[in-house]
């Protein structure tokens, strides 16, 4: 229902974009005018998006409840490649404009907007950025770049954003010479930035000046995975469940800044929440220096990936990092009373971290799949592996967490076995 109304709101507030444009634009016969306003619109629409595209990571308490984060940034990224064809569609028709009625090569059209609009150099200096944050975006690129470039050059786009943004109100002939749609304009753009500024940069200050969330002990849980347990001052205003993640950005040298997205590996008790983390040989890597008392900024908690839900047996899947939010489900369903088993694939047996706590667990059957597929001759997660050892799989509600391709096997093996995709729930552990 919510939903529904997120994506209503949405498409009015691009109608009442086409509105506004609507009376400024010069519709003629000529082919001059209709280029110039087919750039505007698409300009227009362009910068609507952006805006659009904030708001669904600025964090709104409403959209994410609603929606959840891992769908709104999904969301994000939709808009976002559809925000830099319009981008680029406006600049290639007003290239186009200019080169009809000025002659010469596209090159020398394109710099001749510099002497026909405003703020002509600090709009290209902007769409560059937004270009280059859009590139980097790329999930083939992405996946090649550590998160803390990514995590800048987006940070960046807010100042692009401004850039680009002066040159619409100076130059753009819907704004100039029309004082109430420049005031429009500069309200959503407002409203916006207040949000940004208040969800994301204010709000967690003022949670820390509540909780004083500070670092109580890290411990090494395998060669490659860490647990970093944290203590909040007022634990009954600490609003948590397992399968859920936080962003954390740890008050210390080389964590000051970004914010990183961990899922809690435990159900938060005593005001104690603990996130349990793979070395991926980034930010990751160096948790293992942190020290008790170092304080940390938490934004959250965020994700649908959620235990409550489930109202009978269930399955849970785990892969790497993602034994973090399984661990902490398993936990939950087995105090809940549900008969729990639970998958745990690794490559190596001193990968299975949280094993022995796992083991301990009341309620819970544990089954480690260990072995690379080159060693094992098959792959532990197919369709008769995981039906020999879950033979009553489809009675299950199943979670799976863990790499995107660990994911994607795991789902289809189930499917396979008939459970419905209705009781197939997953969270990829990626965030950009």
């Amino acid at each position: 229902m919510k939903r529904g109304l997120a994506t209503v709101l949405a498409i009015a507030g691009g109608l009442a974009v086409v509105a506004l444009w609507w009376p400024s634009a010069v519709v003629t016969a000529s082919a001059p005018a209709l280029v110039v306003a087919v750039a505007e619109l698409a300009g227009m629409i362009g910068s609507y998006l952006v805006c659009v595209q904030l708001l669904l990571v600025a964090r709104v308490p409403w959209l994410e409840r609603a929606i959840g984060l891992d769908r709104l940034v999904a969301w994000h990224r939709t808009v976002g490649a559809a925000t830099l064809f319009l981008v680029l569609a406006h600049v290639a028709f007003m290239t186009l404009n200019q080169w009809i009625t000025g002659g010469g090569d596209p090159v020398s059209a394109y710099l001749g907007l510099f002497r026909v609009y405003p703020d002509m150099l600090t709009a290209t200096i902007g769409t560059a950025a937004i270009l280059l944050a859009g590139l980097i975006s790329a999930r083939a690129l992405r996946a090649l770049l550590p998160y803390e470039l990514w995590y800048w050059v987006h940070v960046t786009t807010y100042v692009a954003i401004f850039l680009t943004f002066l040159h619409q109100i100076s130059a753009g002939p819907v704004f100039v010479g029309h004082p109430l749609n420049r005031a429009i304009w500069m309200t959503m753009y407002g409203l916006t930035a207040a949000s940004i500024v208040w969800w994301r940069a204010l709000l967690p200050v003022l949670r820390f000046e509540t909780h004083r969330f500070e670092v109580v002990a890290v411990v090494p849980e395998s060669p490659r995975m860490t647990s970093v347990w944290i203590r909040s001052r007022s634990p009954e205003l600490l609003r948590a469940a397992p399968g859920q993640f936080m962003l954390f950005r740890f008050l210390a040298w080389g964590h000051l800044l970004t914010a990183h997205p961990y899922s809690l590996s435990n159900v938060p008790a005593d005001g104690l929440i603990r996130i349990t983390v793979a070395d991926l040989g980034d930010h990751s890597g160096r948790l293992r220096e942190l020290r008790p008392g170092v304080k940390v900024l938490i934004e959250g908690p965020f994700g649908g990936f959620v235990g409550r839900r489930a109202a009978g047996p269930v399955l849970l899947v785990a892969g790497g990092a993602g034994i973090g939010p399984i661990r902490g489900l398993a936990e939950q369903f087995a105090q809940m009373g549900r008969s729990v088993v639970l998958v745990y694939r690794a490559s190596r047996g001193d990968d299975l971290a949280l094993y022995h706590e796992l083991e301990r667990l009341p309620g819970v059957y544990l089954v480690p799949l260990v072995g690379r597929r080159s060693e094992l001759g098959y792959d532990p997660l197919d369709t008769g592996s995981l039906g020999r050892h879950v033979p009553d799989a489809v009675y299950r509600e199943a979670f799976i967490c863990g790499p995107s391709a660990m994911i994607e096997r795991t789902a289809a093996s189930l499917r396979a076995l008939g459970v419905a995709d209705s009781r197939i729930h997953f969270e990829e552990l990626s965030f950009a």
